[in-house]
């Protein structure tokens, strides 16, 4: 502890950052998905896992990483469109139990499909060579890519928060998922709503694993556990909340860091326990509304 010096810290929080940027992407995707449809959606890890591995196929295929970053989350897109059309859709109005059955199976589905395409273990990865490198910071040199992740979950945060506030597709949205019956009454066919908020909640997902791809190992199961951090994320800033997922994203992310540093055997479990803190003291979590799953 005597050896841990102030900037240590200080890169280890921007190191958080950069992490809970990650998160927050890809609890946004699920918190969109679940705030304007109330679907619980077990296969957006899958999504994550399958943008992870596309993000690597479309850039050895092209050498180009912003290709690469444009064709990922299209692709995904286009997928979670098709699921939402033909899987998800006949299940509305059956219960929330039934989306998170199919969902789940779907999750599995997916894993087989990267196995049989990409091998059981998985692809080899780096960082785009225009994105190498380390920048000083003033307290220490910090890995370009990670600035580079900071700085694009904040566009991408930013360009769906004007999306979603201030253009007539997202006043729609809103209008959507308080009273779906108001807006069929106005001539606006919600089931195409619908459908583009799951297509856009997955293009997310896969952005996110493209994004996360030069930093982690790409494999079948790395959607698994970044399911469950996406959940806490999710649970701790509320459901169905953006807001609340942006910030408990990046608290997220920097409790794991900092927990990393002084006590390395609990950074994973540090997260569950800020989430059982959280519900004890908020139980809808921190910008969640009470009865949402009622």
């Amino acid at each position: 502890m005597g050896d841990i010096s102030l900037s240590l810290v200080l890169m280890q929080i921007v190191a958080g950052v950069a992490l809970g940027a990650i998160y927050a992407l890809i609890a946004l995707g699920l918190s969109l998905i679940f705030g304007m449809l109330t679907v619980v959606n077990f296969a957006h890890g899958a999504f994550y896992m399958v943008g992870a591995f596309l993000g690597v196929y479309f850039y050895t295929l092209t050498q180009n990483f912003w290709f690469s970053l444009l064709l990922t989350p299209l692709t995904v897109g286009v997928l979670g469109l098709l699921i939402e059309r033909f899987l998800v859709r006949p299940l509305y109005g059956r219960g929330i139990d039934y989306p998170i059955l199919l969902t789940f199976g779907l999750s599995y589905v997916l894993i087989e499909a990267m196995r049989i395409l990409f091998g059981i273990g998985g692809v080899p990865t780096s960082t785009p060579a225009i994105l190498r490198g380390a920048v000083n910071l003033g307290i220490g040199y910090f890995p370009l890519y990670r600035l580079f992740l900071i700085g694009a979950a904040a566009v991408i945060i930013l360009g769906l928060w004007l999306f979603i506030e201030k253009t007539r597709y997202g006043l729609i949205i809103r209008a959507g998922s308080r009273d779906p019956e108001i807006v069929r009454v106005l001539g606006i066919d919600i089931s195409l709503i619908w459908l583009l908020v799951f297509g856009l909640g997955a293009a997310i997902a896969g952005l996110s694993g493209v994004l996360a791809a030069p930093t982690r190992a790409v494999n079948p199961e790395m959607g698994i556990p970044i399911l469950a951090e996406s959940f806490v994320v999710t649970v701790v800033g509320g459901m169905g909340s953006l807001v609340g997922a942006v910030v408990a994203g990046l608290l997220v992310g920097v409790v794991f860091s900092m927990t990393s540093l002084f006590a390395p055997d609990l950074a994973d479990l540090s997260i569950f326990v800020l989430m059982a803190v959280v519900l004890v003291v908020r139980p809808q979590g921190l910008f969640g509304k009470a009865g949402l799953l009622s």
